[in-house]
């Protein structure tokens, strides 16, 4: 996948240029690029002068980070406890058979990737599925498509 990597150096600018700032400048380098790109990554060590294993070991460390490229809708759906109980499972299985792709997996026309988390903390709305910052609660099953159409 080529990307155009030329904001990278104002993502730079926008933190103090050592280790302290790597967490904040991964995220904005995936808030950007929808996944952390091997050579952002590389570009990152060399700004920051950190060896590139530790780049790595944060940016592989942390769930929030990904090394594959993530659709420009991310779907998550909360299998927590409450979530499980009130039928999180079946809710994946609409959502899975809608885009025709599993947990885990980006759609091929990078539009959507679908996730599945232990818990987001909003137990009272169970079942959670969150599109992008979206919070969807009660989430129905009959209505678990909806959030991924169009």
């Amino acid at each position: 996948m080529n990307h155009d990597f030329s904001k990278l150096p104002d993502i730079f600018a926008r933190h103090p240029q050592d280790a302290s700032s790597l967490i904040m400048i991964l995220q904005d380098i995936q808030k950007e690029y929808r996944y952390l790109p091997c050579e952002a990554l590389k570009e990152t060590a060399v700004k920051l002068q950190v060896p590139l294993s530790k780049v790595f070991s944060v940016a592989t460390f942390y769930n929030a980070f990904s090394l594959n490229p993530k659709g420009e809708k991310v779907v998550r759906v909360c299998v927590g406890t409450a979530c499980h109980i009130r039928g999180a499972k079946l809710i994946q299985d609409q959502i899975e058979n809608e885009l025709k792709i599993k947990a885990g997996q980006t759609t091929p026309d990078m539009k959507f990737s679908l996730e599945v988390v232990a818990c987001v903390g909003a137990c009272a709305m169970a079942p959670v599925v969150i599109v992008n910052e979206q919070y969807h609660g009660s989430v129905k099953v009959t209505g678990a498509k909806k959030l991924v159409r169009g």
